[in-house]
């Protein structure tokens, strides 16, 4: 019995220490990728790219002979307006079909909703972008009358799509976190169903309901390959939903195989991807300071 003791107890220790590991390198890990974009992208940085109208001039010349020009304001404006569309889709949709997966389906609509919803997020981004250059961009068309269907709406709808699964997947589970106890004394006091959902259901899931929002933008932001293919890769400020766009993403894929090695257009490739990093991190911290004001509350 001793020896059967001591030996769950360096089991345990050794599960302990392991589990230990696996937080600590995925920590080191993002810091080292952290640290290889800002290593590739320092000297150029600090030495030569005037800041200032890196993030606000629209003009993107990186190969001008005469005269190269580093903006990423049109890039960053293509970026943003992708993502904001993809989003003002995504969430009615996502958090919709999570409430109706966690409240109103039934066993076998339910496992069937689901394979459906994991077989979505399982979809390649190249094949995404491949609907969004044939059948959407023919759509868009039709529809619009629009010269080119390789737009922000083209994109929006993609990424909306492609984000849709890890807010229903997430929200669902964040619904499914609440205490049946709240729901039985919703409805002994009367409520609706749809009163129960909306006053009690909703704020006690509030906070995995906006990690499922956040994890559906991070998606739509940190998308290359759909947006690549459904956008029109045109470098300018978007004036309407049917405009071409370019995204930060999209230009590090297109251009990064291009660039020579330590030239200052490779560098400035980096320092998008720097650029990516501290949106992500405004990001999340926005929403943690969101959550800790909603707990407060």
């Amino acid at each position: 019995m001793g020896n059967r003791k001591q030996l769950e107890i360096i089991t345990e220790s050794a599960i302990e220490w392991l589990i230990r590991i696996c937080g600590i390198s995925a920590i080191l890990f993002v810091f080292g990728i952290f640290f290889f974009v800002f290593r590739e992208g320092a000297e150029f940085l600090f030495g030569g790219l005037d800041l200032w109208q890196f993030l606000t001039s629209p003009e993107w010349y990186p190969t001008s002979v005469s005269q190269k020009r580093y903006g990423v304001l049109a890039l960053m404006a293509g970026t943003a307006s992708v993502t904001l569309l993809s989003m003002a889709i995504a969430v009615p949709f996502g958090l919709g079909a999570a409430i109706y997966v966690s409240e109103f389906c039934g066993p076998k609509a339910k496992e069937t909703f689901k394979i459906v919803i994991e077989l979505l997020a399982a979809i390649p981004s190249v094949v995404w972008g491949f609907i969004g250059l044939t059948l959407m961009n023919e759509l868009i068309i039709t529809l619009f009358d629009a010269p080119i269907g390789l737009t922000v709406l083209n994109g929006g709808i993609i990424l909306a799509l492609m984000s849709v699964p890890i807010i229903v997947s997430i929200g669902e589970d964040a619904l499914k976190a609440v205490p049946d106890s709240y729901r039985e004394a919703a409805e002994a006091l009367g409520s609706t169903r749809w009163q129960m959902i909306y006053r009690v259901l909703l704020p006690a899931a509030k906070n995995g309901l906006l990690a499922a929002v956040l994890l559906g933008v991070a998606r739509a932001v940190g998308e290359t390959m759909a947006v690549l293919m459904a956008t029109g890769h045109a470098v300018k400020i978007p004036g309407s939903v049917l405009d071409s766009v370019r995204t930060l993403t999209a230009t590090i894929a297109a251009e990064l195989g291009e660039a020579p090695v330590a030239s200052d257009h490779y560098q400035v490739l980096f320092i998008i991807g720097i650029l990516l990093f501290t949106i992500t991190f405004a990001v999340n911290l926005i929403a943690d300071l969101v959550v800790k004001g909603i707990k407060e509350q």
